[in-house]
């Protein structure tokens, strides 16, 4: 039987020593990094990596929810001939102090292969809570989800926010994402019918 893995990963990440000694890495944003990036950085590039999709299955206790009433934020899973769109950043190693913190609830550093737009790729690091960790909610009817988010809230403000301004980064980066722009159907659907009732 498998171990949890803590909801809390900063010690965890702080361990990983596979870029130690570089100059520079690319980390690989597909949820709130891709558009908001409170992080100085090198350079910054959209990107995708293959074999993963995003999902809404992951718990937020400290962004987007509270400990006893989780927000949903996206994780990825493995999917076969998944691609995932989002946005690469080149990076300094002393950025992992503050982008560790950040991504401590649940999530872990992975080493994935990005790929650009211009054909060119590079090695990096992706942060992706996998499915043994303590915060993970798991699969959910994607109007549940909406439903879940409309009602979160945390320290880093309402749930909604971080879904409509993934979507509308994603609009921006030109992926289509069929998993979350239905949970941000349903979010609106659901603001009409409170609106409307």
């Amino acid at each position: 039987m498998r171990t949890a893995v803590s909801a809390d990963t900063l010690a965890a990440n702080r361990r990983l020593a596979r870029f130690d000694g570089h100059a520079e890495v690319w980390v690989f944003g597909y949820g709130s990094l891709i558009y908001k990036a409170d992080f100085p950085y090198l350079e910054r590039r959209p990107a995708r990596i293959h074999g993963w999709t995003r999902r809404f299955w992951q718990g937020s206790h400290d962004h987007r929810g509270t400990p006893q009433a989780p927000g949903r934020v996206v994780t990825l899973v493995r999917e076969r001939g998944a691609v995932c769109v989002g946005m690469a950043y080149r990076v300094t190693p002393d950025v992992f102090d503050h982008l560790d913190y950040r991504e401590k609830n649940g999530y872990l550093r992975f080493v994935t292969e990005l790929c650009f737009e211009d054909g060119g790729g590079a090695e990096g690091l992706v942060y992706i809570a996998t499915t043994d960790n303590a915060a993970f909610l798991g699969p959910a009817p994607e109007h549940e989800i909406a439903r879940h988010i409309a009602a979160s809230e945390g320290p880093s403000g309402p749930n909604r926010d971080y879904l409509l301004h993934l979507a509308a980064a994603l609009r921006e980066l030109g992926a289509d994402d069929p998993h979350v722009f239905a949970i941000e159907r349903h979010l609106r659907a659901l603001d009409e019918g409170v609106a409307a009732g």
